[in-house]
């Protein structure tokens, strides 16, 4: 359990990082000092108002509050209970852990503990590696992940449903194509809003491009596509991070940018064959060879955006008499932008519409599809995709976030005709309401969000436990440390929580005894380790129809 609480760490790390420089922006933002706005002075207030954070000011003021608020609680000891999770936490929830003595203090508090624990000859108990875990995820989900997605909301738009272009058919070799790649969407989106000005797109077609382009790609690109409708310059999506070395290798793009995460260490060597700059946009990464750089910094962002621009055009001319481009590759189209507060007004408003198909049947469960992708077992997104359609078939409403919800938008899963492939009860509310049988919920980052509309679901219930609700987290294709510490979170959450490929746990028994029987007794979550679809699907619905039994519905 050692080494897994050690990626546990990473994992938990990487994404506070992420959220501290969205919180920066925030902060830049409220100061008048970026190229952004508060785009939902609403979602500001109602937050603030959730952690009880003063909201008598004007929104920039209350937005400079909230930052303050919560920069505070990150900042406290592991052993100063966090306000935030006090805020935001289900009482049922916070009642557990307090109990297990795994309520957790500040994240950086806890990755120190947790870290520290992880010394040789310090902490040799499983189970007490465990419950450090667990009290990591709990502060990772709730100041890490709903801090950092709700702030960016604040900032770019609560994700609302539209259609968007999916697919490398979206690469097209005769525009300048600048290629954002990573989980941090700030300079892309600054990006978005200076290419769409005229001059802008004179200055490509004075290069003979017929325009200028920022299409979405990997995390970064579901942060924007979740937020911001696709036009001709901000023109789709190309896939999951998989598709990374396709993408380089298509011959049609100017710039890859890089912010934090899913940067290969192979991409300067592409860069070099197929004529395009790579340019690192974070402190994190860092490629062999390569020495032009432009940390984001969000004063900065408008000047550093424009030089990215001037980059991908001053680029052109020489990838494309040089490199002969791949052409002909298909494209699709998803719908995307589902969150709680969309799902809520899909629905006229209240969850009431959800709670009833839900009791009556009409759909038998909720899965929240939370994956990566990987080569380890399988082809590409072969796993994620076979997964998510055993579930529907078997009417089970699928949440969709990561690359494996990159995946599904691009199998065609996210759209109103895979309505067909799902059972009965799913079908008929796919129709009724609208809706494609898979929601495109967002990106990892988004686990926090869907705990929080689990919350929202248990206490209209009747405040019903949520180790009790016949809802499931399912990881078909983990691979990253960020997963793992999701998953851990999972299971402190009291989630019935199925991962795949095997993780590397194995070789204690006793932990893996812990974590696939013992923790139900404990927190109400269970690991479920399966590689074969249909029977892991089957112990999914099994689980889904003991709860029903359960809660009597």
């Amino acid at each position: 359990m050692r080494m897994m609480l050690i990626r546990n760490v990473l994992g938990a790390s990487t994404y506070q990082y992420h959220t501290e420089q969205t919180i920066k922006t925030l902060i830049a933002t409220a100061q008048g000092k970026t190229p952004f706005k508060i785009s939902e002075p609403e979602k500001l207030k109602t937050f603030a108002e959730r952690l009880g954070v003063d909201t008598s000011g004007t929104d920039n003021e209350i937005a400079i509050n909230l930052c303050e608020f919560v920069t505070e609680d990150f900042n406290r000891t592991f052993t100063n209970s966090s306000e935030i999770v006090k805020a935001l936490a289900p009482k049922e929830r916070q009642d557990v852990w307090n109990k297990l003595d795994i309520f957790p203090g500040g994240i950086h508090g806890e990755l120190m503990f947790s870290t520290s624990s992880c010394l040789t000859n310090v902490d040799g108990y499983y189970a007490s590696l465990a419950f450090k875990a667990m009290r990591l995820g709990i502060a990772m989900a709730y100041q890490s992940q709903i801090v950092n997605e709700f702030c960016q909301d604040i900032l770019f738009n609560i994700p609302r449903p539209h259609k968007m272009r999916v697919n490398l058919g979206v690469l097209d070799p005769d525009y300048v194509n600048a290629v954002p790649n990573g989980h941090e969407p700030f300079l892309a989106l600054a990006m978005v809003q200076i290419a769409r000005k005229p001059e802008w797109q004179k200055k490509a077609k004075a290069v003979g491009a017929k325009g200028l382009r920022i299409i979405a790609n990997i995390e970064t690109g579901q942060e924007m596509i979740q937020r911001w409708e696709m036009d001709d310059v901000f023109y789709g999506f190309t896939g999951n991070w998989i598709s990374q070395e396709a993408i380089l290798a298509s011959g049609c793009i100017d710039l890859f940018f890089c912010d934090m995460n899913c940067s290969m260490s192979i991409d300067p060597i592409y860069a070099e064959k197929y004529k395009f700059k790579l340019i690192p946009v974070s402190e994190v990464i860092v490629f062999e060879g390569i020495t032009d750089r432009i940390n984001y910094k969000p004063e900065k962002a408008e000047d550093q955006a424009s030089q990215l621009l001037q980059m991908a055009i001053d680029n052109f001319k020489e990838r494309r008499a040089s490199i002969e481009p791949v052409i002909g590759l298909e494209m699709g189209e998803a719908i995307v932008g589902f969150s709680t507060e969309s799902i809520i007004s899909a629905l006229g408003g209240s969850l009431d519409p959800l709670l009833k198909v839900l009791k009556d049947g009409t759909i038998r469960g909720i899965a929240g599809l939370i994956s990566c992708t990987t080569l380890r077992d399988k082809g590409q997104d072969v796993h994620t995709i076979s997964i998510a359609k055993e579930l529907i078939k078997n009417d089970i409403l699928v949440l969709a976030m990561g690359c494996g919800n990159g995946a599904l938008q691009i199998a065609g899963l996210c759209l109103l005709e895979a309505k067909d492939l799902a059972g009965p009860g799913l079908k008929s509310l796919c129709e009724t309401l609208g809706i494609p049988p898979i929601l495109s919920y967002g990106t990892c980052t988004d686990t926090g969000r869907i705990a929080d509309l689990i919350g929202a679901i248990s206490k209209a219930l009747g405040d019903i436990p949520i180790p009790d609700l016949p809802i499931v987290a399912v990881a078909p294709e983990y691979m990253e440390q960020k997963a793992t510490i999701d998953a851990v979170f999972a299971l402190a959450f009291g989630l019935y929580t199925y991962v795949n490929p095997v993780p590397t746990v194995t070789g204690g028994s006793d932990l893996v005894k812990f974590l696939t029987v013992d923790c139900k007794d404990i927190t109400g979550g269970v690991l479920h380790v399966e590689t074969d679809t249909v029977q892991a699907v089957a112990a999914m619905l099994e689980h889904i129809e003991t709860n029903r039994k359960k809660i009597g519905i």
